[in-house]
């Protein structure tokens, strides 16, 4: 089976909405949707992903189940239990000398997670100072967990590391959501830990991620990508991608995020 995870276009975070950019974004992505074949779709309840959606829904003819679950990465961080957390988030301190909760986990200074390596583990990032601080771990099961339900409705049962397959299937879905539960429905799928590829990669606004089943053994399934991030659509239609989700490419430059 294939899965297509979508990120939503341009954000508009204030009113939880797109850019007028992003609506091109979503625009050009409609014109490639019939190309896609997807046969069911689901979305996030943000509605920066369902504006997203929309555009492709009615060029293909097909409705989205909304899932809560597939809201961007809610787990928080609190770093007044932790002194040594503040390192990885120093932006975070309020006026009065506390620190707020951080809504964005994985959004950590590069200089903190490369000294420490639990961090990149697939197990050890369960225990880190920032998943114990917070609930990291069980919002992850949660996601996790409600993937696998969706999938063993699809044929595909996990087991351990890999997936039994009940049923074969050749059917494509498709996920509208946003970066960050991209990145840990990902590292559940391919048995890494989700701060690989928080730290990884940066997926662009309504750029798509193609994942495949692979079957080289009867009845047992991997997943593996065809593509990470493509934004093809965007280039066919002339339209620069979009900077969010990235940092600073040069620290000097004062215009991009750092």
């Amino acid at each position: 089976m294939r899965i297509l995870l979508i990120r939503h276009g341009d954000p508009d975070y204030e009113h939880d909405t797109l850019t007028e950019k992003g609506r091109r974004e979503a625009a050009l992505l409609a014109k490639a949707a019939p190309y896609m074949h997807i046969d069911h779709c689901f979305v996030s309840p943000l509605g920066r992903a369902r504006d997203t959606a929309a555009p492709s829904l009615r060029a293909i003819g097909k409705e989205a189940a909304v899932c809560d679950w597939l809201t961007e990465f809610p787990a928080k961080t609190n770093l007044n239990t932790s002194k040594e957390l503040i390192a990885a988030y120093p932006d975070a301190q309020k006026d009065d000398g506390t620190y707020a909760p951080r809504n964005v986990i994985w959004d950590m200074l590069p200089s903190y997670w490369a000294e420490h390596p639990e961090y990149m583990d697939l197990n050890g990032w369960k225990h880190s100072d920032a998943a114990r601080s917070g609930d990291a771990v069980q919002v992850y099961a949660h996601v996790c967990s409600r993937l696998d339900r969706l999938l063993e409705t699809y044929g595909y049962m996990r087991k351990g590391a890999l997936y039994q397959v009940t049923r074969e299937n050749t059917e494509t879905i498709a996920f509208y959501c946003h970066f960050g539960i991209i990145c840990a429905l990902l590292s559940h799928l391919w048995n890494v830990s989700p701060f690989v590829l928080w730290h990884g990669i940066a997926l662009a606004p309504s750029s798509v991620t193609e994942i495949v089943s692979e079957e080289r053994q009867k009845g047992t399934a991997s997943f593996r990508a065809l593509r990470v991030g493509d934004i093809s659509h965007l280039y066919a239609g002339e339209e620069p991608p979009s900077f969010a989700a990235r940092f600073c490419e040069v620290f000097s430059n004062t215009q991009q995020r750092h």
